[in-house]
């Protein structure tokens, strides 16, 4: 008989957050997902039958991710480093990236409190672009490439792209233009030329 195996208690407050973050995450790749379930329903008393029956696994399964769990931690969570390469972003990495797509680009003009417009740092760029997201994230030390910025965020089905408008512009000078004129105003109608008379006179 199987001995009873539960997953250990959380070292501290942080780790059981990280966890139960991971378990109710809607970007964490699909396997962290199930496992950070497992060890959750694990901490609520279910065994690893009844965990294994909820999350449509084998139980041996379940047992083997909770005492990957109770040695390593939430790296326990993820693959054992095997002959292929091993990925080089942690979830927590891979998760500020993703969030970093929904901040506003630093050189981005916004509307500031005495109503102008001004961008926290204007050289940098307007837009998110694979570039700016590249470097954004390696400025806040997450080491990524720029074409596994693009994997990631297809992956996610994260959209980066925002459409440009004279709000967004990079050019410091720039205002936007005065209004038109309204639709309803009549335009005046260019005066057809004096027609000659048939009658008149060579």
């Amino acid at each position: 008989m199987p001995k009873l195996l539960y997953a250990r208690p959380a070292h501290d407050a942080t780790e059981a957050r990280q966890v139960r973050k991971l378990a109710t995450s809607r970007h964490a790749p699909a396997d962290w997902l199930q496992r950070a379930r497992m060890i959750v329903r694990s901490w609520d008393g279910l065994r690893a039958p009844a965990i294994a029956a909820e999350l449509h696994c084998h139980p041996q399964t379940v047992r083997e991710r909770i005492t990957r769990f109770n040695t390593a931690g939430l790296d326990g969570l993820g693959d054992r480093p095997g002959t292929g390469r091993k990925p080089r972003l942690t979830e927590a990495e891979r998760s500020r990236l993703i969030a970093l797509v929904a901040e506003t680009p630093p050189g981005r003009l916004v509307r500031q409190d005495d109503g102008t417009l001004g961008a926290a740092d204007p050289p940098q760029a307007a837009h998110w672009t694979l570039d700016a997201l590249t470097a954004a994230a390696q400025a806040r030390g997450i080491r990524v490439a720029r074409s596994q910025v693009r994997r990631i965020l297809r992956a996610e089905r994260v959209r980066w792209r925002q459409p440009r408008s004279w709000a967004t512009s990079t050019d410091p000078d720039f205002a936007p233009k005065g209004r038109r004129s309204s639709s309803s105003t009549p335009r005046r109608r260019p005066t057809p030329p004096s027609s000659v008379s048939m009658n008149s006179a060579p």
